[in-house]
């Protein structure tokens, strides 16, 4: 019984392992063909311009909050805008959970007045957008002077100053930097807290 399989395997053994008799056939696997260029085409290698505002904020768990409130506006078109040259004071998910009031419910306190659900998400939209704007200042600052900055958000500027116990850069209330980097399109402060609206 063992017989007739090894004879029945053999014809495959013995294709497999046949040596080759004279020159030997390249196969497709084992030839290779010099790449040609052709002197016609005008190549232009692409570069990397680097990582957007966009970019980073999506890969920066630390303000994940920040980037789901700016992710829903309109102006969140800028953080991946190659021309726009931002500057995000970017509140860590701490911070912005310590708010007593978070950025969609605004400032004003609610003396029970009934909306419509419609009104209601007007508001928290604009809320949200003020907030956000707050934390924009419209031009890309690698470096931070002891000085007041404007922001996006109209009539709001930011003011950074020299910590009186080191010679650290800190925003406005003792808010701290901990952490810049650079986009291709801005830079991004990370704070400890958050860029008062009012």
């Amino acid at each position: 019984m063992r017989l007739p399989i090894v004879l029945l395997l053999l014809p495959f053994a013995a294709a497999r392992f046949e040596p080759h008799e004279g020159p030997s056939k390249p196969t497709a696997r084992r030839q290779q063909m010099p790449m040609m260029v052709s002197d016609e085409l005008d190549y232009t290698p692409q570069v990397n311009a680097g990582h957007t505002l966009a970019d980073l904020l999506t890969i920066e768990s630390s303000t994940s909050i920040f980037y789901s409130y700016a992710r829903e506006l309109e102006l969140s078109r800028l953080l991946s805008d190659e021309s726009a040259k931002l500057t995000l004071l970017a509140p860590t998910n701490k911070a912005v959970m310590a708010l007593a009031r978070k950025p969609h419910q605004g400032s004003e306190v609610e003396d029970g007045t009934v909306i419509s659900e419609e009104e209601f998400d007007k508001i928290s939209k604009r809320n949200v957008e003020k907030w956000v704007s707050a934390h924009i200042i419209p031009k890309t600052l690698t470096t931070l002077e002891p000085r007041s900055y404007s922001t996006l958000l109209e009539g709001k500027s930011v003011v950074f100053s020299t910590s009186p116990k080191s010679t650290d850069i800190v925003l406005e209330d003792g808010i701290h930097i901990s952490e810049m980097k650079q986009a291709s399109n801005g830079a991004i402060y990370v704070i400890d807290g958050t860029v008062n609206v009012d």
